[in-house]
């Protein structure tokens, strides 16, 4: 018995010199990060939305941890070839990427093999904004509420179509036509501004879409927003319902946005990372940055921001699959 406390003692001061070792290395790797220059890579070219909110979020982390963080633009595949990057970069904390719902939890819904794994590939840093989708119409069109939209789109089979500019908007209208009963067909085209221009025209009857490219419009007359997918409705519009309050049920559709690193990258680098975005999102100027764009702050750390991507990944592969929708 004797012998056994002894071994007990040993062992558990062998385990308390294990945690202290390991929590000084983490305090080391804190403090010597960064050691230089922090690239941000994004996926899509510069100009855009993403891309405009890295470049705000850049220098504010500049001014908090004393290097450049520069933002690495690798446009292409959806953007696959960015998150392929990122996943196979070192994992020392100087390699992020801002990244989308489009990029974590689109792709690989409607990816049969993707070069990375959402859940695995990356260490959650971060979920920066949130924001919901905008159901729009033209203004000086027939078409004034969701269930006159329903009601057209059923009495005009022919005519009723939707566009989209990639699956992040196209699954949420193939999921419209499934809680509705309507078959509005796809129209595909290269981006935003296209769309909202044939929705003005004539051409296409709606859209499901990002605000950052339907708000101005709406706000000047020439789109008419007949509902958005948030859970509540957006400040921007208080006066537009949600499609629940439409009554389109089981539609709850929010995108988000966030910083990830390399699987592996320090424990107490992510950490520092998240404290100091959780400060410079609630500065004044980056708020009015994130309205500007129909966008919240999320404000949710990384384990919260993991489990909203595991959350949302087999409600769209669900719809994909219905759908018929494959990229590959």
């Amino acid at each position: 018995m004797r012998l056994g406390r002894i071994d007990s003692t040993l062992l558990v001061a062998a385990i308390l010199a294990g945690t202290v070792t390991s929590v000084l290395a983490q305090g080391t790797a804190a403090r010597d990060w960064p050691k230089g220059p922090v690239r941000i890579v994004v996926g899509f070219a510069p100009g855009g939305g993403v891309d405009i909110l890295a470049r705000t979020l850049g220098p504010k982390l500049a001014e908090q941890f004393g290097q450049p963080f520069v933002v690495d633009n690798r446009p292409g595949a959806g953007a696959n070839i960015a998150a392929e990057h990122v996943a196979r970069a070192p994992a020392d904390g100087h390699t992020l990427m801002f990244a989308t719902s489009s990029t974590l939890v689109v792709n690989p819904a409607v990816y049969a093999k993707l070069p990375y794994d959402p859940l695995t590939s990356f260490e959650y840093v971060s979920n920066i904004t949130i924001y919901p989708f905008l159901v729009v119409v033209s203004a000086t069109g027939p078409i004034n509420t969701v269930q006159e939209l329903i009601a057209w789109g059923k009495a005009n089979p022919a005519k009723a179509n939707f566009g989209s500019a990639s699956t992040l908007f196209q699954l949420p209208a193939e999921l419209f036509n499934m809680r509705t009963g309507v078959k509005f067909e796809h129209i595909p085209f290269k981006g935003g501004p296209e769309i909202m221009t044939a929705i003005i025209n004539g051409q296409v009857t709606m859209a499901i879409t990002d605000p950052g490219s339907s708000l101005p419009l709406v706000k000047g007359g020439r789109l008419r927003a007949l509902a958005s997918t948030g859970p509540k409705r957006t400040p921007d519009l208080p006066e537009t319902p949600t499609l629940a309050e439409a009554g389109v049920s089981g539609i709850v559709v929010e995108s988000s946005s966030g910083i990830i690193a390399p699987k592996g990258t320090p424990a107490a680098v992510v950490n520092a990372l998240d404290a100091a975005l959780a400060r410079i999102v609630k500065l004044a100027d980056v708020r009015e940055r994130f309205a500007q764009l129909g966008m919240q702050a999320a404000e949710e750390g990384g384990p919260a921001f993991a489990a909203r991507v595991a959350r949302e990944i087999p409600v769209w592969r669900d719809v994909a699959s219905k759908a018929g929708i494959k990229l590959d």
